[in-house]
């Protein structure tokens, strides 16, 4: 019996040792292969590749604010009115931020090159379409497939730069995608304006065209994934259909409210009830579903990294204070100012201008300086920025709206380029693309909030003051009494009745009033956005600083 046993001890110790010895060539295999994928570099220059998907996501981020000031024109030429153009912003809207976190998934599962290719090819196609359409319902329609199409572009292209270049590089190659996410919004106004004014609305679409093309024949010969992702193809489990339709209902019902939520006197109208309550219950639905699915579209766990969660509540602020300003300023120079929409587009340009030739500056100045240094200095001239806006009157000429935005946004690159280097740290490099999906929709959502924010603050800041002005504009008021003498005085020289100046005055006084109130409302919703810009200074420092990269020799095979 002791002879039998100690026979199967000396036949099992081959067998452990066999598989001792695959256990360890599967281990020193998979770190040889984690070692080259570290060292893998792209076939050609990386800043071509920069160059090459850079095109495609400025055409991407440029549409979403060219067509504001083409709404007018789309709703005469299509027989509709201007509150129902405004779907043809809303939609594109809410199909981009509904692709925007779920791109991640699909770049995973399918490649991320065929992805982004197919994304530009779509956003292309249903460019045309755009330009063609003969009714309101075909526009919107389109649109929606245009920004479901461009919801790939913007988070590919950052996980392609941060695969392309290395981690102690990667502040230059952001600053190249900031000009191109930060920069075409701003500028795209103006340029929306100026085709509409001296050609037609639909040119905004055929822009896109020959943008698209030239994008794609780059893509095919210069764009590649890294060895990892071709791995990771087969790992990637099936969709889940049940949280993707939780994802899009929750987007499409938050979008919806805070478009609409100002227009629709917020919680008094049925409509916006119904998508508050949509949105909460299909998100608490959806985190349930993530956290507990098998194969989630998104991993929620990242949330629980403190710096990739801290860099997305700043980036919705970004987003926040970005699209707020960028809708304020040229809504103030033609409500109040009397501006066109060409001469309002022209001030954002300038600021537009001021980010090209600094985001490259800053790119540089980040692979030597502490991000976190930046982003409290970011903060800090932001909202030195936000509160020379509040220096309003009715006598502010072109070049002075002009330099409140130039200041302003001279902060905006201290911000961007080290948040986006920042959502990558401590992230494993198979969840690049879902950081550059979730990172794209806090900016995207917190646009969305600040727009809903100021449009709502202006209105009730207003009534406030309105309210305030008329109970001291009352015959008891001796300042009213010598005002309304004064302009009846006037126009009595000019040959008005003395009744017709007395009704022609007050009239003018009331118009007065309500500019006043005006100019009140903005510096109020001004002083809030420098409030909550003071408070985020300091935000930085919850992050953790980007670790060093050492150079290592590349092993020889």
């Amino acid at each position: 019996m002791a002879e039998s046993t100690e026979m199967a001890d000396s036949n099992s110790q081959p067998d452990q040792s066999a598989s001792q010895d695959a256990i360890q060539h599967a281990s020193q295999g998979a770190a040889q292969q984690e070692i080259h994928d570290d060292h893998w570099k792209p076939r050609f220059n990386p800043w071509v590749v920069a160059f090459t998907v850079t095109l495609a996501t400025f055409m991407e981020a440029l549409d979403s604010s060219i067509a504001n000031v083409a709404l007018p024109h789309i709703a005469g030429a299509l027989g509709a009115s201007y509150d129902e153009a405004t779907w043809v912003l809303t939609s594109y809207l809410v199909s981009n931020a509904i692709i925007l976190p779920i791109s991640g998934w699909i770049a995973n599962r399918y490649g991320r090159k065929r992805f982004y290719m197919v994304c530009v090819a779509l956003f292309t196609v249903f460019s045309l379409c755009c330009g063609f359409a003969n009714s309101l319902f075909m526009l919107v329609f389109f649109r929606v497939l245009q920004g479901a199409a461009g919801g790939g572009l913007q988070p590919s292209e950052r996980s392609i730069l941060a695969d392309t270049f290395p981690p102690e590089k990667r502040s230059v190659a952001f600053a190249l995608y900031g000009m191109a996410v930060v920069v075409a919004p701003a500028i795209g106004p103006t340029i929306g304006g100026w085709i509409t004014d001296n050609y037609s609305w639909r040119w905004i679409f055929f822009l896109n065209i020959p943008v698209g093309i030239l994008s794609l024949f780059l893509s095919a010969r210069i764009v590649e994934d890294p060895p990892y992702l071709k791995r990771m193809r087969d790992k990637v489990g099936s969709v889940d259909g049940f949280g993707l339709g939780l994802l899009a209902l929750t987007i499409g019902a938050l979008q919806i409210m805070l478009d609409k939520g100002q227009e629709k006197d917020w919680f008094s109208s049925g409509l916006i009830i119904a998508c508050a309550t949509i949105a909460a219950v299909g998100f608490i639905s959806f985190v349930w579903r993530e956290l507990t699915a098998e194969h989630p579209i998104l991993d929620l766990r990242l949330y629980k990294n403190p710096t990739f969660a801290t860099t997305q509540f700043v980036m919705l602020v970004i987003g926040a204070t970005l699209y707020a300003t960028t809708v304020m300023i040229p809504q103030f120079l033609q409500e109040v100012m009397g501006y066109s929409a060409t001469q309002a587009g022209s001030v954002l340009s300038l600021g537009g201008l001021v980010l090209i030739v600094l985001l490259p500056i800053v790119g540089f100045i980040g692979q030597k300086v502490d991000p976190r240094a930046l982003i409290c200095f970011g903060f800090a001239m932001v909202s030195f920025g936000v509160y020379r806006i509040s220096d309003l009157y009715l006598g502010i000429d072109f070049w002075t709206a002009a330099s409140w935005r130039v200041i302003m946004v001279l902060g905006m690159p201290f911000l961007f380029v080290p948040i986006s280097v920042m959502s990558f740290v401590g992230v494993p490099r198979e969840k690049n693309n879902e950081v550059s999906g979730l990172t794209a929709l806090a900016r995207n959502l917190g646009g969305s909030v600040g727009v809903s924010f100021i449009s709502t603050m202006l209105v009730r800041r207003a009534q406030v003051h309105q309210q305030y002005l008329a109970a001291h504009a009352t015959p008891a008021s001796s300042l009213y009494q010598s005002m309304r003498g004064g302009l009846v005085g006037t126009l009595q020289t000019k040959g008005y009745s003395a009744a017709g100046a007395a009704t022609h005055a007050a009239g003018r006084l009331y118009e007065s009033m309500m500019q006043q109130a005006q100019i009140l409302a903005y510096i109020d919703t001004i002083h809030m956005l420098v409030i909550l810009t003071v408070c985020l200074i300091p935000i930085a420092y919850l992050m953790k600083r980007p670790p060093s990269r050492p150079k290592e020799a590349i092993p020889i095979e």
